[in-house]
């Protein structure tokens, strides 16, 4: 039980970078200034842009504790309304800085 749990807690410190999309009621909510302003509380580094197909489009990087917490926060917000949200693991950017809107 002792190894399985020390896993779980090395799965959870490891780095990763998401490629996220998320669809709903996304844009003209401040979902991009919600989610730069969770995602540096959070220490995940990235950026976030909206699309034309009206979803807004993220790339995180951090802990998976990190990415989760600064999910739950841009998702606390009453104006936004996330419907589905798309993810898939992508390389770590090496010298990534900060979280930015693009």
């Amino acid at each position: 039980m002792h190894n399985e749990e020390s896993k779980m807690e090395k799965d959870e410190n490891r780095v990763l970078r998401k490629e996220i999309r998320f669809t709903g009621s996304v844009q003209g909510v401040g979902f991009r200034y919600r989610a730069q302003y969770a995602a540096n509380g959070c220490g995940v580094k990235g950026w976030v842009k909206n699309e034309w197909d009206g979803s807004v489009l993220m790339e995180a990087q951090g802990t998976e504790r990190q990415i989760n917490e600064m999910l739950k926060l841009i998702n606390s917000s009453p104006y936004i309304s996330i419907d589905r949200l798309d993810y898939h693991e992508i390389p770590i950017e090496e010298y990534a800085s900060g979280f930015h809107i693009r």
